[in-house]
């Protein structure tokens, strides 16, 4: 299994990297046979230290965890709890829809933003920045940007994989009519799903 492990605000040490090694190869494997690989990025903001961990499978499902603590070996433990908790509780359900032969869902790549969400005026111009070519100095401020994927899947497996990681929402492109979809985590607790392409064709 490769792991890309990284500190952010601190060095980590060759003890707690082999831990958080040992830990995600136990969790993954016990499970999979094919192991996929690892993204963890541990970074300390204050007093408290906080582990993020992004397990990629070959099927192309995604495991997700976050967790924080006041010292590194605890909130290490507590994010591999977490991985191995979701493998565990969805094993039957990610056989299911990842029967051995099956391809991988294909993606495509996209750009993700954080933005700042404090500037209401330069929220209400950025429509405007993203029209022009030389707007990176207006609109709404880039906390941080990086690399995503949009993958395409049935609702189920949006569903599924929503409820595999943390996030609030998932993007996916519906496999049916290859249309972009939205899966979200409803404050009631249950999952809601926008399809632009119903309206469009009802």
């Amino acid at each position: 299994m490769q792991i890309k492990i990284a500190g952010k605000n601190m060095q980590l040490g060759e003890a707690l990297q082999e831990r958080i090694s040992a830990g995600l190869e136990a969790a993954v494997t016990k499970y999979f046979d094919r192991s996929g690989d690892a993204h963890v990025t541990v970074t300390k903001e204050g007093y408290l230290f906080e582990v993020d961990l992004n397990v990629h499978l070959p099927s192309g499902i995604i495991l997700h965890a976050v967790n924080q603590g006041d010292e590194p070996y605890g909130a290490v433990e507590g994010a591999l709890g977490k991985i191995e908790k979701r493998v565990r509780r969805y094993k039957r359900r990610l056989k299911d829809h990842h029967r051995p032969g099956r391809q991988p869902m294909p993606s495509e790549p996209a750009s993700a933003f954080i933005l700042q969400a404090n500037e209401e005026e330069a929220l209400d111009e950025a429509d405007e920045a993203l029209s022009q070519e030389n707007g990176a100095d207006q609109g709404p401020l880039t906390v941080a940007e990086g690399n995503a994927s949009i993958r395409t899947m049935t609702v189920s497996e949006a569903v599924m994989q929503l409820e595999l990681g943390e996030a609030p929402a998932l993007m996916f492109r519906n496999a049916r009519h290859n249309g972009l979809n939205m899966v979200y985590r409803r404050p009631d607790g249950h999952i809601g799903w926008v399809d632009p392409g119903v309206a469009e064709t009802s």
